[in-house]
């Protein structure tokens, strides 16, 4: 008989031991429910997290305990997976001058790239490599006694050798070490496909733990064990920490289903390690002594000592950056505004990266109530500039769908799913024609986010469901700029007093622009700036004093301050392009190459070139995208009216 024509016939068990064979498969039916989940049934819902390269590794290396032995040194590894589609390479550009900037090496030096085998690698020809690319990784590898490496290069060589075996390809990636924080790191950026030139797809269980479990043996390795000494000081001191630590963790994997613990331990230190921890978490409201050595755990512990880790390093931050700016704050006046709900105007004293992975910053605000503000400003590639020492205003965002867009909704309706400036004023002849424009302004926005699209003649096809897609957009938008940041001045509050310009000051002075000063902190540095600058317009013939005593401003002092800047700043620009300065008067057509930003004490302004002369315009965010570009408007008495767009028929903004 040949293999092909084997057919098994399986029968059923005997009666002699099928009781024994059916008790035994009950217990292995059991003990696989068990295997899938903490609750004992497994979820048979798919959820992708084995698809991909290294998820058998990932799967095994998973599998262990690793708080099991305490000896081995940890890692931490974030990991963030960006689509390079649409503005995804010029984020990978600014991704990668930021870990390049200054101060990020041991002397202060910019970050040097290095690969595979070379410390100075090219950044320009790697990101050349990267243009066809659908996607790229981004890691952040820190191991916990980094400090102790001379030079991390080898050690981060060696984990991405690891990696490349353990996902069975040769991997295209750069890196920088960063030792400008209290935790050396390196942050690494791994093309998307691999040495076939087909996308690369990492399995998320090898993510999640197999890339860490990597990182940590390798530094166990390197350093060697933890010592029993080393270990007990770290548990000494994680007893009483308010944040989340590996006793906690030992506790939430022990407790039962009604979340009840205990310190039950066969080791007296580690009893007594997990007794004065369950007292500490008691003390803090988080468990509950129920007696005879067993404490319930509260829901959400886990949870909320991650947040209270997390505001526990803001408070250190804030402390660390208040004294390098040399400014005394109480504590009772640090206010860490995680989600804002009243504006806060002050002086900016540091912009950093609330989470250098994604790219989401916090500024530091010595505010004019006096306290200093820590603040969760989103994704710095959607801010603008805020220099150290400029004044500005932070407003929350809301959250709503605006009444322009229920405008464009109710006009696409009656003219057949379109929307343009023509068919606005179509469906509503009292309208202007300026208000209509702001509408296309809107619908701008949400194209380049993919929302609505934009048809050959400039006209806007609006889907049935606008109103959903606004509202998804609008919750994005609040994810990644929870608030607006408007800057009242570019310059220190120190040169104020004394500048030929009209400044946030002069504003202040003239009522455009109401501010309450505490008298304390800041707010007295404003009360004594006001009071200098009020001086001064008395000095300068733009204020005089009345028969009380009270400063009054003269007419036109705003306007006049600001053509005097104007003026001054277009003579020696004149000087500098060989070109005849000409001045926008209302209803005039500006027309040219918009060429760069000016930073004036009373704002921005746009230089827009032309072959004989140039114009200076006020500066709006729009015309980010247009620098080095032929722009054309007409200049109005609420504004200038741009035309931007892919040709002058397009979309106006106001």
């Amino acid at each position: 008989m040949s293999e092909d024509e084997f057919t098994p016939k399986l029968g059923r068990p005997g009666a002699k031991d099928g009781k024994r064979l059916a008790k035994y498969g009950g217990r292995v039916l059991a003990a696989a429910r068990l295997a899938g989940s903490k609750t004992g049934v497994r979820s048979g819902r798919f959820d992708g997290s084995r698809i991909g390269r290294g998820a058998s590794i990932g799967r095994l290396l998973a599998s262990g305990d690793r708080f099991a032995d305490a000896r081995t040194r940890r890692a931490v590894v974030k990991v963030r997976l960006v689509r390079m589609a649409g503005s995804g390479f010029a984020a990978a550009r600014a991704h990668l001058r930021y870990i390049q900037r200054d101060g990020v090496t041991r002397d202060g030096s910019p970050g040097e790239l290095y690969g595979r085998e070379l410390d100075a690698t090219d950044g320009k020809a790697f990101l050349e490599r990267c243009a066809g690319d659908r996607h790229q990784f981004r890691f952040i590898v820190s191991a916990e006694d980094g400090a102790e490496y001379p030079d991390l290069k080898p050690y981060v060589r060696r984990l991405m050798a690891q990696a490349e075996h353990d996902l069975g390809t040769r991997l295209d990636w750069i890196a920088v070490d960063h030792f400008n924080t209290d935790q050396p790191h390196t942050h690494i950026m791994l093309r998307g496909v691999d040495d076939q030139g087909q996308n690369l797809v990492i399995a998320r269980e090898y993510i999640a733990h197999g890339l860490r479990e990597r990182a940590a043996e390798l530094a166990t390795l390197d350093l060697g064990p933890r010592t029993d000494r080393e270990i007990e000081e770290r548990l000494r001191h994680d007893v009483t920490q308010e944040r989340l630590t590996a006793i906690d963790r030992r506790l939430i994997r022990r407790m039962d289903a009604d979340r009840v613990t205990g310190p039950a331990h066969n080791d007296p230190f580690q009893q007594a390690v997990a007794t004065g921890r369950l007292r500490k978490l008691g003390a803090m409201g988080l468990a509950e002594d129920l007696g005879a050595g067993r404490w319930r755990l509260a829901d959400g512990l886990e949870q909320a000592l991650r947040d209270m880790g997390e505001r526990g390093d803001i408070i250190r931050l804030m402390q660390r950056e208040l004294t390098a700016c040399r400014v005394e704050r109480a504590q009772a006046d640090r206010v860490i505004d995680r989600e804002l709900r009243t504006p806060v105007v002050g002086c900016v004293l540091r912009r950093g990266f609330a989470d250098e992975l994604r790219d989401r910053h916090y500024l530091i605000i010595d505010g004019t109530d006096g306290r200093a503000h820590y603040l969760d400003i989103g994704l710095g590639s959607a801010i603008d500039p805020t220099p150290q020492g400029s004044i500005v205003r932070i407003t929350p965002r809301t959250l709503a769908v605006r009444e322009v867009d229920r405008t464009i909704a109710a006009v696409a309706a009656s003219q057949g799913g379109c929307y343009s400036v023509a068919l606005h004023l179509e469906h509503d002849p009292q309208t202007s024609r300026a208000f209509a424009e702001a509408h296309v302004r809107r619908l701008e926005a949400m194209r380049r986010s993919g929302l609505v699209d934009r048809q050959s003649d400039g006209s806007f096809r609006i889907p049935d469901d606008h109103l959903e897609r606004v509202a998804t957009y609008e919750a994005r938008l609040l994810r990644d700029r929870p608030v607006v940041i408007e800057t009242l001045s570019p310059i220190p509050l120190e040169k104020l007093p004394s500048a030929d310009a009209a400044t946030w000051l002069d504003r202040a002075l003239a009522g455009e622009d109401s501010v309450s000063a505490r008298d304390a902190g800041f707010g007295r540095e404003v009360r004594v700036a006001l009071a200098a600058r009020r001086q001064w317009l008395v000095e300068q013939g733009l204020a005089e004093i009345g028969s009380d005593d009270q400063v009054r401003l003269k007419r036109g002092m705003l306007a006049a301050l600001q053509r005097r800047e104007l003026l001054r700043v277009a003579s020696g620009l004149s000087e500098e392009l060989g070109k005849a300065f000409v001045e926008v008067g209302q209803g005039a057509k500006i027309e040219g190459r918009l060429t760069r930003k000016v930073e004036l004490a009373g704002g921005r302004y746009g230089l827009v070139e032309r072959s004989r002369d140039f114009t200076l315009v006020p500066w709006r965010s729009i015309l980010e995208r247009e620098l080095g570009k032929p722009v054309a408007g007409v200049a109005r008495s609420e504004g200038i009216n741009w035309q931007l767009g892919r040709n002058r028929s397009g979309p106006q903004i106001s």
